[in-house]
C-alpha cells in the first residue's frame, strides 16, 4: 500500500476515533473519494490499535486503578477500581456478542455510503437532542452496573458504519445524566477491550497470512494513528470540559447531508 495512503488513513483514524463522528465511516470514505483501493479490514483494525495506545496513555491513571483493583479483589478486598473494571467488562459483552454475529452473517454488507450517510445524520441529531436535554450531574464514580450495561448495549448500534461507537456511547451516557467529559472518559475506557479484542483477531490473521508487506503497513499505520489520536483526545477533552457537543453535531449534519446530496443528486 502506498505510504501516502497509510498516512491519510492514520491521520483520519487518529483524529476521528474518539470524536463522536465515526472513525469507521471515515475510513470507508477515504478510498471512495481518493480513488485508492479499499485498505481492507486488517488495516482498519491496525489504525484502531494505534488509537488504543493513545487512550491507554491518556487514561493511564484509570487503567492503573483498574489493574490494582483487580489485584485487591483477588485478595478478597474489592475496591472502586475493581468495580470500574467489572463495569467495563459488563458493558463490553453486548458488543462482543453482536460483533461476532455480524462478522459471521453480515460481512461487509453495511460498508456502503448510503448507510454511512443516514447513520451519520440520524445519530448526530440524536446526540444533539440528548445533549441538550440531559442533566450534567454524574461522574464515573456514580456509575452503576445497570447504567454501564445500558451504555454497553448502545455500542451494538456502532456496528452500523456512521453511527460512531464513541458517539453512541457518549449519547447513552449523556442520557443517563453524566457530565460531557465524563461521558467521553467512560466511552474511551470502553474502547480499550473492544479495540484489544479486534486487534488480537487481526494480529492472528496477519500472522496466518504470512504477508510481510501487509504486516509492515499495519505497524506503520498503527504508530501514526497513535500520535494523531493522542493530540485529538487532549483537544476533545479540553473542549468538553467547557462546552457542548454542538460542533460535532454540526459536522455530522453537514457530512450526512453532503453525502445524501452526492448519492441521490449526482
Amino acid at each position: 500500500m502506498p505510504v501516502e495512503q497509510l498516512i491519510i488513513l492514520a491521520l483520519v483514524q487518529g483524529i476521528t476515533e474518539f470524536l463522536p463522528i465515526s472513525s469507521s465511516a471515515h475510513l470507508i470514505l477515504v478510498p471512495q473519494f481518493t480513488g485508492a483501493a479499499d485498505q481492507g479490514p486488517l488495516i482498519d483494525v491496525a489504525v484502531h490499535v494505534g488509537t488504543l495506545g493513545a487512550v491507554v496513555l491518556y487514561l493511564w491513571r484509570d487503567v492503573v486503578q483498574m489493574l490494582v483493583g483487580i489485584g485487591w479483589a483477588l485478595r478478597g478486598r474489592p475496591d472502586a477500581g475493581f468495580r470500574l473494571a467489572l463495569q467495563i467488562v459488563l458493558a463490553t459483552i453486548p458488543l462482543v456478542a453482536a460483533g461476532y454475529a455480524a462478522s459471521r452473517y453480515l460481512g461487509t454488507e453495511l460498508r456502503s455510503i448510503q448507510v454511512i450517510a443516514w447513520a451519520t445524520l440520524g445519530f448526530g441529531i440524536l446526540l444533539w437532542i440528548v445533549d441538550r436535554a440531559g442533566m450534567t450531574v454524574r461522574r464515573i464514580e456514580h456509575m452503576k452496573y445497570g447504567r454501564a450495561f445500558f451504555i454497553g448495549l448502545s455500542q451494538v448500534l456502532a456496528l452500523i458504519p456512521g453511527t460512531s461507537r464513541s458517539g453512541i456511547t457518549m449519547t447513552a451516557a449523556r442520557f443517563l445524566g453524566f457530565e460531557r467529559s465524563e461521558a467521553a472518559r467512560f466511552s474511551m475506557l470502553l474502547a480499550i477491550p473492544a479495540i484489544l479484542a479486534a486487534g488480537t483477531l487481526a494480529g492472528l490473521d496477519l500472522y496466518k497470512s504470512g504477508d510481510a508487506q501487509l504486516t509492515t503497513d499495519a505497524v506503520i499505520a498503527a504508530g501514526l494513528s497513535l500520535i494523531t489520536a493522542l493530540f485529538a483526545i487532549v483537544a476533545m477533552m479540553g473542549w468538553l470540559k467547557r462546552a457542548s457537543f454542538l460542533p460535532f453535531v454540526l459536522y455530522r449534519i453537514l457530512l450526512g447531508c453532503g453525502l445524501l446530496i452526492w448519492i441521490y443528486l449526482y
